[in-house]
């Protein structure tokens, strides 16, 4: 008899439609990784309420997958799905960091003060371009980024051609680093909350 801990995820979701249990392998395996990716995206608090819902959706739509051996791409998609219907918090989120520069999501691993103050502004320009780019560029980004998606993967997530994926990294990028380079604004625009962008 072949343990659940030798099965592939295709191997876990076929055993499941028997038996419910054998969904709890997927789970076991990639609900840290889904709920480190959202909570980046989202903060703890919705964090815990989209994961805990990409495996309620998985489970229920599991007659769908692809039988790739790796869901996690799949359950990164489902996710995103998900957070598309909070996108409103995730610009927030951005928005409030790149005025204040307080990353209430990420924890600083900076000692020296010198060097958190350096993250907290460079920090507040890389939200301030996140929050710029269209929902898709920054999907596929910060999959790529964040989840360490493959190409293919981004593109079995997305539901989207590899093309695609390419292109809105690539777009993603060009514009990212163009914002990243550009000088930085006067800190009286930052208080104003960007008005003109709503």
């Amino acid at each position: 008899m072949v343990m659940l801990e030798t099965y592939t995820d295709a191997d876990a979701i076929a055993a499941s439609r028997g038996d419910h249990e054998c969904f709890r392998h997927l789970f076991d395996r990639h609900f840290d990784a889904v709920h480190r990716f959202l909570q980046r995206r989202v903060g703890r608090q919705l964090a815990d309420d989209l994961a805990a819902e990409t495996f309620v959706q998985a489970f229920r739509h599991r007659d769908r997958y692809d039988g790739s051996p790796d869901a996690r791409p799949w359950l990164l998609g489902i996710a995103v799905n998900l957070m598309r219907r909070h996108y409103r918090s995730e610009r927030r989120q951005l928005d409030a960091y790149a005025r204040t520069g307080i990353d209430l999501v990420a924890v600083s691993g900076f000692d020296n003060a010198e060097e958190r103050a350096d993250a907290a502004n460079q920090g507040r320009r890389l939200a301030r371009a996140l929050s710029s780019l269209r929902d898709g560029d920054r999907d596929v980004l910060l999959l790529y980024a964040w989840a360490d998606l493959s190409y293919e993967e981004i593109a079995l997530a997305l539901g989207v051609r590899i093309g695609t994926v390419r292109s809105r990294l690539h777009r993603g990028r060009r514009r990212l680093r163009a914002l990243l380079e550009a000088p930085a604004e006067p800190a009286r625009d930052h208080l104003k909350g960007d008005e003109s962008s709503r």
